[in-house]
């Protein structure tokens, strides 16, 4: 892998009217933010072929939203939608990384928070970010943020950007 994109899923309505908390959808203006991240990526130039996506409806449709932007296919056969990454820890999330490190270029996950905020403040604490960057992440990961790491030949991540919606929504 040489690129990894961290990204909470868009903002999601507040209840869902049948299946609880997993079945709550985006919000009209999440699946624009969802978009707006995708356009992003793409006049970054990136690419992901592999994506990771918790089975939650939001993140779901988040992905949408994002392939959309990319104008790729929604579902291409390196879509993988993981039960598994529901309300994750930054461990689980970190050991689902590691395990697609030889199966993708460039990797896109998209979870939930607190395990993707704190992923991804493990990433840039450890890639040596600068403390303007890490101040920015250490207060929260707000829906729809992407963090972008550039991965080396060890598999060591240094922060290359931080893609807010309402930043994507200027450019």
């Amino acid at each position: 892998m040489r690129q990894l994109i961290l990204m909470r899923h868009a903002q999601a309505v507040g209840a869902a009217p049948a299946g609880g908390d997993r079945e709550r959808a985006l919000s009209a203006a999440g699946r624009a933010e969802a978009v707006r991240i995708g356009q992003a990526l793409k006049a970054r130039g990136v690419r992901p072929d592999l994506a990771m996506v918790s089975a939650a409806r939001r993140t779901r449709e988040t992905w949408t939203g994002v392939a959309e932007g990319l104008t790729l296919d929604p579902e291409p056969s390196w879509l993988e939608v993981d039960p598994a990454l529901y309300n994750a820890d930054a461990r689980v999330l970190r050991g689902q990384v590691e395990s697609a490190e030889n199966r993708c270029e460039t990797l896109i996950l998209i979870a939930h928070n607190p395990g993707i905020h704190q992923l991804a403040f493990e990433l840039l604490s450890d890639g040596g970010a600068s403390d303007q960057i890490l101040d920015r992440v250490r207060t929260g990961f707000a829906p729809a943020t992407a963090a972008v790491f550039q991965v080396d030949a060890a598999g060591r991540c240094t922060y290359d950007g931080i893609l807010l919606p309402d930043e994507a929504k200027r450019s």
